[in-house]
């Protein structure tokens, strides 16, 4: 490793390390099974932000009217060109998207990130800001009590949540709850199963198997 590498931010210095080229293409695709499922929820008509978005798997992989991203790194590059793309600090994002704009906001395996519990609240604050009255939030986030101490196998895991402490924090937060899978994905793209686009739809259209591989919650709530 370089000096230069060494002084790089530490999240570029993680992901470049923890997704090779070939696996971040792999995880792509694994996304396109996933945004059909997550369609569901997600306006067509709408407009739609995808906070912390890493490489846009979500927002690529979704239809929507208008559709933005964010992330404390610049990703441009790999997002397509329909998306609006904003490079900013997730807790401050207020000062970087407008107010009382989007359908709906979706964050994934993004909370944990976050330096406290308070931080997450202030998240959480921060893009209901950014939703329209009775706009959505949708999370998909690791659950400690379902993946256990391999929960901390990441280095940049910062605040462990449970599928309670979600809807606890979000509704602390003024959201109104309206579903909870509490089962729902494997804990990572990493995990042996699913990894292929076949086994993705295959996994998720059988709902008993979630309840053996589902470490991740997905949680969807409303702003007043």
């Amino acid at each position: 490793m370089s000096d230069d590498d060494r002084s790089a931010p530490l999240v570029d210095r993680v992901y470049e390390h923890r997704f090779s080229p070939d696996e971040s293409a792999e995880k792509n695709l694994v996304w396109r099974e996933l945004g059909r499922y997550l369609q569901r929820f997600v306006p067509g008509d709408g407009t739609v932000i995808d906070v912390a978005c890493d490489r846009g798997d979500f927002i690529t992989n979704v239809k929507a009217k208008e559709k933005w991203a964010t992330d404390l790194r610049d990703v441009s590059a790999h997002l397509p060109g329909d998306v609006r793309f904003v490079q900013a600090d997730g807790l401050k994002l207020a000062e970087h998207a407008p107010s009382a704009y989007f359908d709906l906001a979706f964050m994934s395996n993004y909370l944990e990130h976050l330096p406290s519990a308070d931080a997450v609240l202030r998240q959480l604050e921060v893009v209901r800001q950014l939703l329209k009255p009775s706009g959505r939030v949708l999370i998909l986030q690791p659950n400690i009590r379902l993946t256990g101490q391999s929960y901390w196998d990441f280095i940049d895991h910062k605040v462990a949540l449970t599928e309670r402490s979600l809807v606890e924090a979000a509704e602390l937060c003024g959201y109104e709850t309206e579903r909870v899978i509490t089962r729902f994905l494997p804990y990572t793209t990493k995990s042996r199963l699913p990894q292929s686009p076949f086994l993705v739809r295959a996994y998720l259209a059988c709902k008993p198997a979630w309840l053996l591989f589902g470490k991740q919650t997905l949680y969807l709530g409303r702003a007043p």
